[in-house]
């Protein structure tokens, strides 16, 4: 019981988090995000492409400029790699920069603590799976894009927001900012926000609960394993 109200706790945390940032709706964000590229906009949000796995020493900025620079290293190889040499060179980084046992916990939201845990490991692992396959199929191409990283600021409940833009040759800056939280030891990405305040999470959030209504953990599941496979297919 002590472990699941920890872990209850957590989440909430992170729930909270987003209204120091000032997180919106999808609607909301909708007019902001109109003028990212679509492949950026829905790959930012995971990928740690081709970066060494995280140490514990590292601190909340160096791991996003981490992420950074291997994300534009990637970019630049994306067509040679092609999307299943992306997904192959995503996947081991991804799983170390990125908490996303409980990015998917935060995802379903309150429903997550009524779900069996054989189901649970199936939703992480099909989660996971997804996440990466969406952005090994968006991240075909580079077009002079650098990051610049603005600065670091630790919230109330303990988390640490990192502040950076996408500078994009032609186009205005996108702002970025993402949350880190410590886990196992190491500061890792918990959620990113698009245009400095469109969480990533929440505007999943919806549709996970639309899958789950139709048909509880399994659908949901295999819903994200279609995903996979069709993004796979490039």
């Amino acid at each position: 019981m002590k472990q699941g109200a920890g872990q209850a706790a957590r989440e909430a945390r992170i729930s909270r988090a987003s209204h120091y940032i000032g997180c919106m709706t999808r609607d909301d964000a909708a007019p902001l995000a109109a003028g990212l590229p679509r492949r950026l906009l829905l790959g930012l949000g995971f990928a740690a492409l081709g970066a060494a796995p995280l140490r514990a020493q590292e601190q909340p900025a160096q791991v996003v400029e981490q992420l950074h620079a291997a994300l534009l290293s990637v970019m630049q190889q994306a067509r040679a790699l092609g999307v299943q040499g992306r997904f192959s060179r995503l996947r081991p980084v991804m799983e170390s920069s990125f908490d996303l046992p409980a990015m998917t916990r935060i995802a379903i939201g309150p429903a997550w603590s009524g779900i069996a845990p054989e189901q649970q490991a199936a939703l992480v692992q099909a989660f996971s799976e997804w996440s990466i396959a969406t952005y090994a199929n968006r991240f075909d191409g580079f077009s002079g894009e650098s990051f610049t990283t603005q600065g670091e600021t630790e919230l109330r409940n303990g988390d640490r927001l990192v502040r950076t833009s996408l500078n994009r040759p032609g186009n205005s800056a996108v702002q970025l900012n993402y949350l880190l939280r410590r886990s196992g030891g190491a500061w890792r990405i918990v959620d990113v926000y698009l245009t400095g305040s469109i969480s990533e999470l929440a505007s999943r959030r919806a549709d996970f609960a639309a899958l789950l209504a139709e048909g509880g953990p399994a659908r949901l599941a295999a819903e994200l394993r279609r995903r996979s496979a069709t993004l796979l297919q490039g």
